[in-house]
């Protein structure tokens, strides 16, 4: 590695931090503002807060990592073209792709750190910053789907309730139905409600049909308390599951749900697969940052910053797009994680022609 190498791969990554102690910070201090009535009116202790902020600082720091990099490589790449370093390197026979490779040294530093930070710590720090907010921020709001939740223990047991209160751990209008084998149904019980009391269940006008051959025996109680293989929060995971999981238990939870039927699969596909886009989106926004502020421009960095800016933009726009279809819409998470990084990438590849020339 040549000092050139040194000195860009340097100011690369001392802007980046630099970024992220300046932004960070005013993130935490807006958010403080904005939600601080809320914390007294709850009565939030301050450890809990302290906590909440440290897991903050992790869980927005890595969804903004992307751009705080765009940015930062903008700013000083500008102040090196206005300086005209860029121009004294490339006239001492370096070439442009030859300059590139500090860029991409620093973009496989970042790429590293976004990776592991993704798959193992921002999993735990997502788990405390959700709680938190739903605890003393969303206070009495939903953290998960109480209607017509439907799942399939394994492969031949379904249950169904038309509503769940997570707070009272009970659900209404509870069906549990065995298949044989064969798709015949053994039995089915149903309930009024189902109710989690202590380590048992407790059904209310319980009431069982056995099927036996062409004929059907029925029981039936005012009450039954009971066992069953599944716990009462399977019923329905919170939203924000599949990020509080790093990458073993997140396959093994994406399995889980699959075997079940769970009809929000796509959700926790998604983040699966934004965790392993997020590093390469390190390189293309780094390839198009560098294209766009290593000319000189009449108006200098003022004009690469507001294109930056704006190019940072649509790709919030485009990621946050893709990312509701497959969501909302049965689209393809892979194809919702592909198509943004495909298109930055036919960017990144045309400036930097534009550049060379």
């Amino acid at each position: 590695m040549t000092i050139i190498d040194r000195y860009i791969l340097k100011r690369y990554l001392v802007t980046f931090v630099v970024m992220l102690l300046l932004f960070i910070p005013i993130g935490i201090m807006a958010n403080l503002a904005e939600q601080i009535g809320k914390m007294i009116d709850n009565e939030a202790p301050l450890n809990e807060i302290l906590i909440y902020y440290l897991n903050f600082t992790i869980y927005i720091g890595s969804l903004l990592f992307p751009i705080f990099l765009f940015l930062s490589i903008i700013f000083f790449t500008s102040k090196l073209a206005s300086n005209t370093e860029i121009v004294a390197i490339l006239s001492s026979g370096v070439s442009y792709g030859r300059f590139l490779r500090p860029y991409l040294i620093g973009a496989t530093i970042i790429a590293f750190v976004m990776l592991t930070m993704g798959m193992f710590l921002v999993p735990n720090a997502s788990k405390g910053f959700n709680e938190f907010k739903y605890k003393y921020l969303k206070k009495g709001k939903q953290d998960r789907v109480t209607s017509n939740i439907f799942n399939q223990l394994n492969e031949n047991d379904f249950i169904y309730v038309s509503s769940f209160d997570p707070a009272r751990k009970i659900g209404y209008n509870f069906t549990f139905e065995r298949f044989t084998d064969e798709d015949q149904l053994e039995f089915k019980i149903s309930a009024t409600n189902i109710r989690w009391i202590d380590s048992l269940y407790r059904l209310t006008s319980y009431r069982k049909r056995i099927v036996k051959g062409d004929t059907a025996i029925i029981e039936s109680k005012r009450r039954l308390d009971t066992l069953f293989t599944f716990k009462i929060d399977d019923l329905t995971p919170v939203s924000y599951i599949a990020e509080t999981k790093n990458l073993a238990e997140l396959n093994k939870f994406i399995d889980d749900q699959k075997r079940k039927g769970a009809s929000n699969i796509n959700s926790y596909i998604l983040v699966k697969y934004k965790r392993w886009a997020m590093p390469i989106s390190a390189f293309i926004l780094t390839l198009i940052a560098v294209a766009v502020s290593s000319v000189k421009r009449r108006g200098g960095m003022g004009i690469n910053l507001a294109f930056g800016i704006g190019v940072a933009f649509i790709y919030i726009f485009f990621d946050r797009v893709f990312g509701t279809l497959a969501e909302q819409s049965g689209f393809s998470p892979i194809l919702a994680v592909i198509i943004p990084n495909l298109l930055f990438g036919i960017l990144a590849f045309y400036l930097l022609q534009k550049a060379k020339r």
